[in-house]
């Protein structure tokens, strides 16, 4: 008769007792100040005005548009509350903002419960989001499809 035993495996827990929320909340603060100070940067020096900021280095040397031409405009129009612009200016970035502001909630809620950290995102996710920023780039630069040039 052959005896044999069954390994069995602790699950980690969920949360982390010894870690406090306010230490927890560290990166979601750096986070979320980073990104104040660029919507402020963006709504106090006007992109529209000339001088403001360099030219984009693509679009200079290329004379073609890069998927984010038109990235300063559409913040500045959208710390202005002027949705329609900065999606006339680049809607790539207006839908970026609308995940990154989902992703940075549900990342915030996780770290304040103390739970574990979120997987990576799926290779599929990842490559559909590459194709569809390399459609774009292609698509703003079709001779006469001036609905998509961030100009």
């Amino acid at each position: 008769m052959i005896a044999t035993s069954v390994m069995q495996f602790e699950t980690p827990p969920l949360t982390d007792p010894s870690v406090g929320r306010g230490r927890r909340l560290l990166w979601p603060a750096v986070a979320a100040t980073a990104a104040t100070g660029y919507a402020v940067v963006a709504h106090v020096l006007d992109p529209n005005q000339a001088g403001n900021y360099p030219t984009c280095p693509w679009l200079l040397l290329t004379g073609t548009f890069c998927p984010g031409c038109g990235t300063l405009r559409a913040t500045h129009a959208l710390t202005e509350g002027n949705v329609l612009e900065a999606l006339q200016r680049n809607p790539l970035t207006v839908a970026a903002f609308v995940l990154m502001a989902l992703g940075f909630a549900r990342w915030t809620r996780r770290q304040w419960r103390g739970e574990r950290r979120m997987t990576a995102a799926p290779a599929w996710l990842l490559y559909g989001l590459f194709w569809l920023i390399m459609a774009f780039w292609v698509a703003r630069n079709i001779p006469g499809w001036t609905w998509l040039s961030p100009a």
